[in-house]
């Protein structure tokens, strides 16, 4: 999952520039196939980084590459 977050970032900054926002929707199909997966970011999102619904994916892209 890190190497797709990571991904998705990089894309979305290359298409859109550096201050594009992203909600952790963004890491998943709009049909949920995996939703064991899509509540652990959520998780992760929401609660342990307290992030907004939407943050800058120049910031998920540094917090996930730390890890």
């Amino acid at each position: 999952m890190k190497t797709k977050i990571i991904r998705v970032c990089e894309a979305k900054i290359m298409a859109k520039g550096s201050s594009v926002g992203l909600s952790f929707y963004a890491f998943f199909a709009n049909k949920h196939d995996d939703p064991d997966l899509l509540m652990e970011v959520a998780h992760w999102w929401m609660m342990e980084m307290k992030l907004d619904h939407f943050e800058k994916a120049e910031r998920i892209k540094s917090l996930v590459s730390a890890m």
